[in-house]
């Protein structure tokens, strides 16, 4: 019996710790320190992420050209990336931001102008909210700009508050536009 217990044991030690899955959007509609144009900051800020040592990416979309929305006045482009990380959405959520500050983010009005935007969207936990915080985020269910790449990369995910996929989400969108 005791050799059962320690082969257990052994097994359980060499197994990791539990990692968060979760689905980051990104976003961009200006030049910045990493990319003469949106696109390339999309690009440099996956690279980025994947040499963080904390995140291991496990998918990335495409990324796609979109129109601007609100007061924004250049057209964005905007990708997605499925993420595994032992961080706790406050830690991803300050890791992200601290990685918009690097990219030259400043607080702005809502939808404006940005080198660089990254959402935390969905997370394999479910639901998560605090005053800074909600997962998952509130609108992107009515944006075909976040669906299109999510879907490309993790169509079979459920959404925690409706229960369905996220093709049947972007099924409940129009085909035109960016249902910003």
């Amino acid at each position: 019996m005791l050799n059962i217990v320690y082969a257990l044991r052994m097994i359980v030690d060499d197994l990791p710790l539990m990692a968060h899955r979760y689905i980051i959007a990104l976003g961009s509609n200006r030049a910045g320190r990493f990319g003469a144009n949106p696109r390339t900051m999309i690009e440099s800020a996956l690279a980025q992420l994947a040499q963080d040592s904390r995140l291991c990416i496990i998918a990335r979309a495409p990324i796609i050209a979109t129109r601007p929305i609100g007061p924004a006045r250049r057209g964005f482009a905007n990708g997605a990336a499925q993420i595994n990380t032992m961080l706790s959405p406050p830690q991803l959520l300050a890791a992200l931001q601290a990685m918009e500050r690097r990219f030259g983010r400043r607080k702005g009005r809502r939808w404006g102008d940005r080198p660089l935007d990254l959402d935390i969207i969905l997370w394999s936990g479910g639901r998560y909210r605090t005053r800074d915080l909600q997962i998952p985020h509130l609108a992107y269910h009515q944006r075909a700009f976040v669906l299109d790449p999510i879907c490309a990369i993790a169509r079979d995910w459920r959404d925690p508050r409706y229960g369905v996929k996220m093709t049947h989400l972007r099924a409940r969108l129009p085909h035109n536009g960016n249902n910003g």
